[in-house]
């Protein structure tokens, strides 16, 4: 898990920005931990709607790879559709996101990401569909 931390092929200076720490790592389960801070906020103060999308993305693409690397280990996977919800505004805090695979298939991939804010409300969940490449 730290050499995914460090390794900038894989996360990026974008996930970076976004201050997502990955706590858990796997083909079967992605979680991790980011906080709301004000370099994130829409001009309202509060977590811009892309944001969420764009970690629910990360950590859906996360364990997406992680599978296909088991499957094949030349095997790329692209997120190809990500269908995000906002339940709850979040101006400050640490949140929590959780992805899981809905669907593993031989060209496709569906995973469920779920934020949490701190006191374990639903904030954002979203569904992201992934392409294979061989």
């Amino acid at each position: 898990m730290s050499q995914l931390q460090d390794d900038d092929d894989i996360i990026g200076p974008f996930v970076r920005h976004l201050g997502v720490q990955f706590d858990e790592v796997g083909p079967d389960k992605v979680v991790a931990t980011w906080t709301a801070r004000p370099e994130l906020h829409q001009p309202y103060g509060i977590v811009h709607g892309g944001v969420h999308c764009s970690v629910i993305e990360t950590l859906a693409s996360v364990g997406a790879a992680y599978w296909m690397a088991e499957q094949n280990p030349e095997g790329k996977v692209v997120g190809v559709n990500n269908n995000t919800d906002f339940y709850r505004a979040v101006r400050e805090g640490t949140l929590t996101s959780t992805a899981t695979p809905l669907h593993r298939g031989r060209s496709q991939q569906v995973w469920l990401v779920e934020t949490m804010d701190a006191d374990g409300r639903l904030a954002a969940r979203g569904q992201v569909r992934l392409q294979n490449l061989s």
